[in-house]
């Protein structure tokens, strides 16, 4: 299956956030790429998808990009579940961005921590991710390799 511009694109900016690493985006990436139920993840890029109906929303995770100005020092895109999770969609992803409304926020790891923070107020989430990745794609999560 030939990788889509956009899924390639989100791949590498996790890549680059997660410390420049580089990669061929066809092949895996066991660097550290983005957060899930605590642990660091890497990653492989594949496909855009097109967007879920109302049968097929629940086989989406939710994957959070920080945006703005208040972003803790090395936060990650964050999944909604991983592997090992029962509630992981094998890396079929919808997309948010989160963004803070206080000054030097805290390192986000887990799913349950947005949720926690957004019900505070203190953490705005949305749907989507304006000029950055595809709403709906899909991106497998790796084991990290250190």
């Amino acid at each position: 299956m030939p990788i889509k511009p956009m899924a390639t694109l989100l791949c590498a900016i996790l890549l680059a956030v997660a410390g420049g690493a580089q990669s061929d985006p066809g092949k895996p990436n066991f660097m550290p790429a983005l957060w899930g139920d605590g642990q660091l993840w890497g990653t492989k890029g594949t496909t855009d998808l097109p967007m879920p109906n109302a049968h097929n929303l629940q086989s989406y995770d939710k994957l959070y990009i920080f945006i703005g100005d208040a972003v803790a020092a090395g936060q990650l895109p964050v999944s909604e579940a991983a592997p090992g999770n029962p509630a992981y969609s094998g890396g079929r992803w919808y997309t948010h961005t989160a963004q803070w409304s206080i000054a030097n926020p805290p390192l986000i790891t887990s799913s349950e921590e947005i949720a926690y923070y957004a019900d505070s107020g203190d953490l705005t989430v949305m749907p989507g991710s304006p000029g950055g990745p595809p709403m709906f794609f899909q991106c497998p999560l790796l084991p990290v390799l250190y």
